[in-house]
């Protein structure tokens, strides 16, 4: 079996530069077709756009001026450039790579799902677990507590009746919940963890916020950081739909649903910024996001568009 060949800065750097001009402009047809030339030229070209796909979620968080509509000068052009190509060069092989992108303690969780699997797990008292996609947790029972400590991710939780009387607790970098003898899903992403109680309450703490334990009951959600908690709010009565391998929306923005949807495909999805205004409302099978981007092309003015393997754009038609 052939191995990649080594990518030289020069193709790196090339990558980064397409990378910047697709995601930060609008690109015309004749970008598009430069773009698959050079792709085509070489296979060093599509491993080096394969990585960079990979990396997707990390280059979101250190080049966020990349998404702005347009670069008006090429100094800051420049600065997408670089900052794109030295995340190319730290993630070096594809071991690096795997290394450099995902935690530590996340490749070492007791429980973990890739992008786009879901999996069920009862644990030691009867309880049951379930993990989204993209999902890590470690497992701690004791002989005073039960803990689940959510690295990365979505699960839901439904308790059982402990001969013990142990607290049932969940911990995320934001702080604690814990269970009142309930079903409820917990999602921690950018910092922040979301709560949304289907049965029976919850009690949610701040990591290092002042004051009492705040009460979530059955049909409300929170939003909660390390120092704030924020306020109670009607829950989506469908937030956890992905434990039954859908995702059901009601009048999303084409946008956020492209957002949404990334979670459960790899690689890079993204939606032209102008439709992502649009109204999208049903019921998806998460099975094949595929089958989705199809299926809106027949109810949206939209195509889909695909670069690569691993980029994927939905436009206006």
């Amino acid at each position: 079996m052939a191995h990649p060949q080594p990518l030289d800065h020069a193709t790196l750097e090339a990558a980064a530069r397409w990378y910047v001009d697709l995601r930060g402009e609008v690109p015309d047809d004749a970008t598009r077709e430069a773009h698959r030339r050079w792709l085509a030229c070489d296979p060093r070209h599509v491993q080096a756009w394969e990585r960079l796909a990979r990396l997707q979620d990390k280059l979101g968080q250190v080049a966020p001026g990349i998404a702005r509509p347009t670069l008006t000068s090429a100094r800051a052009k420049r600065r997408d450039v670089l900052k794109v190509l030295s995340m190319l060069l730290a993630a070096g092989g594809a071991g690096t790579l795997a290394w450099n992108t995902t935690p530590l303690p996340t490749l070492m969780a007791d429980q973990r799902t890739g992008t786009g699997e879901r999996r069920r797990v009862r644990l030691d008292d009867g309880s049951q677990l379930q993990l989204n996609t993209a999902t890590a947790v470690d497992i701690r029972y004791s002989d005073r507590l039960r803990e689940i400590r959510l690295l990365s991710g979505e699960i839901q939780i439904e308790t059982a009746q402990d001969q013990q009387a142990r607290p049932f607790i969940v911990h995320t970098a934001s702080g604690s919940i814990r269970a009142l003898g309930t079903r409820f899903v917990v999602r921690h992403e950018n910092e922040r963890t979301q709560v949304s109680v289907q049965e029976h309450a919850v009690e949610v703490r701040g990591a290092y916020a002042m004051g009492p334990a705040v009460r979530v009951a059955a049909g409300q959600q929170l939003s909660f950081g390390t120092n704030d908690v924020g306020q109670l709010q009607r829950s989506n009565p469908q937030a956890d739909a992905w434990t039954r391998d859908m995702l059901v929306i009601n009048d999303w923005r084409l946008g956020a649903f492209i957002e949404e949807l990334q979670r459960y495909r790899p690689g890079f999805l993204g939606c032209d910024p102008t439709i992502a205004d649009l109204r999208i409302s049903g019921a998806f099978h998460l099975r094949s996001t595929d089958t989705i981007l199809e299926n809106l092309t027949t109810t949206l003015p939209v195509r889909v568009r695909r670069f690569s393997r691993y980029w994927t754009r939905v436009e206006p038609v």
